[in-house]
């Protein structure tokens, strides 16, 4: 078995930087089916206290809802997540709950799923104590108070990140949000969709700002989610490059060079012991391209170090064998779908990208990063240059409604929702923000009920 293990890794070896792209182009299919994936965080918290739910209570829940139409997925005998046939469960660094749900081609289907979904785990949770929430960050507890799963990736993460921004551990533990996922067709249609989505990426994240409040108090921050994402880490976080903006053939191997001079964390080694079963290696002071070049510690670099190093990579939009939009706070049940609605509305109508591109063309990589500088903070309720961004996001909002109506699905449904908050410059934060303020007098239960999925 160890000859099999050794023989393995050895035909994964990378021998160039060349090869690197290889994964990209793999990706490359048929985009005739507009499918989306969705990939749905949500938070536990106790039922009595609203404090975030321990690992071991998470853990007897998914023992429970396991049930067995699942397989667990576990490291070193502690249960981490669960695999099905239509996706997985995992659990992000704070028990924070993750479907990660396989592509589907219309957003009814990815409704149907996830509200079942929901309403089965809330049965299940609420006999271990735990209700799920539909908000970007824990409404009580800080990360100081949550214990990180036991899983060693993020236990070198919770060493690593600390080192190089202020609140990465917010981000880990706290913070709860929904990741959207398109196919591209070939390269060009990559970095159309790439770019595109990069651009627009703070506008819809300032639309869908819902965690205003933290640690029991009502903050002056719209997104305590999208904030924390600020300060993680300049290495791996953001808008990627200014490239991006500026260059008009940027492509597969420019991605690939910003890559390898991102600093690794860690690297995997099957297990001698266990054939499929990993052990994570601490890897210090050394980017991909080292490594592709000198090794590490006698390791050499092989595919899965790759694929794993764009993992590790947290931009607000970033490549794998599709395109990743990842800049969302999580919802109340009510919003969840306009978020994966909108992106097809855009992504998968060349006349849509071609739109909004028009519509933010002046702007350029200094703008958008203002934008996403300020949006935490105000939601839509700022100018970028001469323009309200509430103006700009209804303009967009509107271009992927008439997309998704030509489909002929009905799925433009989805977005009114938003739409119609959007029209009065309003957020999801600033409807927390008022009930707060006035019909909640401050009451923490008000919001643990209004965003609880059930």
């Amino acid at each position: 078995m160890l000859k099999h293990i050794i023989e393995n890794e050895e035909e994964n070896i990378l021998t160039n930087e060349n090869e690197l792209c290889e994964f990209f182009y793999s990706g490359c299919k048929s985009c005739e089916g507009k499918n989306i994936g969705i990939e749905f965080e949500k938070l536990p918290v106790n039922k009595k206290t609203f404090k975030a739910s321990a690992y071991s209570d998470v853990a007897r829940f998914l023992s429970d809802f396991k049930n067995g139409k699942w397989q667990s997925v576990s490291e070193n005998g502690a249960l981490l997540g669960l695999k099905g046939p239509d996706g997985t469960v995992s659990l992000e660094p704070g028990s924070q709950t993750e479907l990660s749900l396989l592509p589907k081609s219309n957003i009814f289907e990815i409704k149907k799923y996830i509200e079942n979904y929901n309403k089965t785990t809330a049965q299940i949770a609420e006999k271990h104590g735990i209700y799920w929430l539909g908000y970007g960050i824990q409404p009580v507890s800080v990360y100081s108070d949550i214990n990180i799963i036991p899983k060693k990736r993020y236990e070198y993460m919770t060493k690593y990140l600390p080192t190089v921004a202020k609140k990465p551990l917010v981000m880990m533990r706290e913070t709860s949000g929904i990741q959207v996922s398109v196919d591209y067709s070939d390269e060009a249609d990559a970095m159309k969709k790439f770019s595109t989505a990069l651009k627009l990426s703070p506008i819809v994240s300032a639309v869908f700002s819902n965690s205003p409040v933290r640690n029991s108090k009502l903050t002056k921050l719209k997104s305590n989610r999208a904030a924390s994402w600020l300060e993680t880490d300049n290495d791996r976080c953001g808008l990627v490059s200014s490239d991006v903006f500026s260059k008009h053939d940027f492509c597969f191997e420019d991605y690939a060079d910003i890559l390898l001079d991102v600093p690794m964390i860690f690297i995997e080694r099957n297990k001698s012991e266990n054939l499929g079963s990993k052990k994570a290696i601490k890897v210090e002071n050394l980017t991909f391209r080292q490594f592709l070049k000198n090794g590490y510690n006698g390791y050499k670099a092989t595919k899965d170090d790759w694929e794993l190093h764009l993992s590790l990579y947290f931009p607000d939009v970033r490549f794998k064998s599709y395109v990743e939009i990842r800049n969302h706070d999580n919802q109340k049940k009510e919003n969840i779908y306009a978020v994966p609605a909108f992106w097809k509305g855009i992504m998968y109508n060349p006349q849509a990208v071609d739109a909004v591109n028009e519509i933010i063309q002046e702007f350029s990589y200094i703008d958008f990063e203002y934008m996403r500088r300020k949006a935490p903070q105000k939601g839509l309720d700022f100018k970028i240059k001469k323009y309200c961004l509430k103006d700009i996001a209804a303009e967009i909002f509107r271009i992927s409604y008439d997309s998704l109506k030509s489909f002929g699905k009905g799925e433009e449904i989805f977005l009114e929702c938003i739409m119609d908050l959007i029209k009065k410059g309003l957020t999801p934060a600033d409807i927390i923000i008022e009930k707060w303020n006035n019909e909640w007098q401050g009451d923490i239960s008000k919001l643990i009920e209004y965003s609880r999925l059930t």
